[in-house]
């Protein structure tokens, strides 16, 4: 069977030219010009990043799904290949109903109608991974029960053991195979692909998402069923909710569309900065809006973290950035260990001047952020850059909301809207807030500490009487055995004097 799958693979590969990548190196020549030859029927007149999202597509969702993986890192390759599968589109056929139903019986034990008094067996989403089905628990509640594709784990085990063969060949091959890492890439695919397989993780997600964001003015997000949810069956609050992509319908309900925009940029920053917990796959798909003009967050199989030192590396760039102090950015990537510590850091100022300097002239709303941290990226791969795949993440992420942001408003300024939070947030990270708030969060400890700390201060001081005293003693000690020394030292001085005194007398 994996014959086969792999026979397609390089049907379709040779169909739609993609020899061209990995035959890229001059020694392979003739084998390109003969394969040209003899696959007469195939036509490459597409731009090379368009045949490979259509071969992706040809594939099936697996494959589709490794391209907009593959479209956020653009930190390995080109932008006009990364621009192109970022339109793969997650559309999949609905698995049958019965399917469904032996999966809920197989998870409860019990039939379906006595987990829920309705459940609609046409889904409301489907994709490569789970589809979406609307229901109602026994107690009334509307619910969303997302459940996991039948057998889905094995085929994708199957294809990414291909993806892997076609990783050490594009390494091997390619004249630019290693700087690629096709082979981390796939790794990094294996596992995010792995994670969405456990829908508890996402219902996790979906949780600490809801928990970040009580009650806020700008996010909704579903409670999650936790009695209900399973790996292979996730029950959350039904959202009801249109896609952020319907402007028009929208602007009839009388949504702010510009201030829709600007929440949709704090709520980024907010997850990013405040939490570092973050919502990493933000496409329109993912997204609607409430009938009080709030966002709804939907899907979490995808969230990217950040570390207190992501964080922290990502303030001290802002704040150099926004200073124009170049130096001050290259110095943060070198000491953050990212960049090799043998770089020249005039020439790494040079070149990110070069990179950020153009930018300042142009008006802010005319400057895409994105663009501008995705160039940086390349700037410092030439130096040598270890990419980091949380900040990838981040960039992606950063892209979809910007792009969401500008689609709403295209006059968006993504930077005047961000400025005041990130100035905020870096003065709680790096000014006195900061002070102020490790305080806070030590008060907790001194209410444990002071009450007991007469008694350790007494404790420490007798115990100093007590090292005293011990000392004391032993420096007595060593008196008396001093004494003693020197009194037998007398006494033999005395006697060898003697000895010698009767001697002397003896001879005269």
């Amino acid at each position: 069977m994996r014959f086969f799958r792999l026979l397609k693979i390089i049907f379709i590969s040779l169909k739609f030219g993609l020899d061209e990548f990995v035959l890229a190196h001059s020694k392979f020549s003739p084998l390109r010009k003969t394969i040209k030859t003899l696959l007469f029927f195939r036509n490459t007149k597409q731009a090379r990043g368009e045949r490979l999202r259509l071969a992706l597509e040809a594939l099936g969702p697996i494959f589709v799904k490794f391209g907009q993986m593959l479209s956020t890192r653009r930190d390995l390759i080109p932008l006009d290949i990364a621009d192109e599968l970022a339109k793969l589109q997650d559309q999949v056929p609905p698995f049958d109903y019965a399917l469904v139903e032996q999966i809920l019986i197989d998870t409860y034990k019990k039939p379906v109608d006595q987990v829920f008094t309705q459940f609609d067996k046409m889904p409301i989403a489907s994709a490569s991974v789970a589809q979406v089905h609307f229901a109602h628990l026994m107690d009334g509640k509307p619910v969303a029960v997302k459940i996991l594709r039948p057998g889905i784990a094995s085929v994708i085990q199957k294809d990414i053991k291909l993806l892997e063969v076609a990783a050490w060949l594009i390494q091997a091959l390619l004249a630019d195979g290693k700087r690629l890492r096709p082979r981390e890439v796939v790794a990094d695919f294996s596992q995010h692909i792995n994670n969405e397989l456990d829908l508890m993780l996402e219902a996790a997600n979906c949780s600490l998402l809801g928990r970040n964001f009580p009650n806020s003015p700008l996010l909704q997000v579903p409670e999650v069923y936790w009695d209900w949810c399973h790996e292979q069956v996730m029950v959350m609050e039904r959202m009801n909710g249109t896609p952020v992509s319907q402007v028009d319908k929208l602007r009839a309900m009388g949504i702010d569309i510009p201030k829709l925009a600007r929440d949709g940029v704090e709520i980024f920053f907010t997850q990013v900065f405040r939490d570092g917990f973050f919502h990493a796959d933000m496409h329109p798909g993912n997204i609607q809006v409430a009938n009080d003009g709030r966002y709804i967050a939907l899907d979490f199989g995808i969230m990217g973290t950040l570390t207190e030192t992501d964080k922290q590396y990502l303030a001290r760039n802002f704040l150099a950035f926004f200073r124009r102090d170049y130096r001050e950015v290259a110095k943060a990537h070198i000491e953050s260990g990212w960049v090799p510590s043998d770089v020249s850091i005039d020439q790494f100022e040079t070149a990110i001047r070069a990179v950020c300097e153009p930018i300042f002239n142009k008006p802010l709303k005319d400057i895409s952020f994105g663009r501008v941290l995705i160039r940086l990226f390349h700037t410092a791969r030439r130096f040598g850059l270890i990419i980091q795949p949380q900040l990838t993440m981040l960039q992606k992420t950063l892209l979809n909301v910007e792009g969401l942001g500008r689609d709403l408003d295209p006059e968006l300024d993504l930077w005047k809207t961000a400025q005041p939070f990130l100035e905020r947030w870096m003065s709680e990270q790096i000014g006195w807030r900061s002070v102020i708030n490790r305080i806070k969060a030590e008060a907790p400890n001194w209410g444990a500490v002071l009450p007991t700390l007469p008694r350790k201060i007494d404790a420490f001081l007798t115990q100093d009487l007590e090292k005293n005293q011990q000392l004391k003693n032993q420096l007595n000690e060593l008196k008396d055995k001093h004494q003693q020394q020197n009194r037998l030292i007398n006494i033999l001085m005395a006697t060898v004097l003697s000895l010698m005194a009767i001697g002397v007398w003896m001879i005269i």
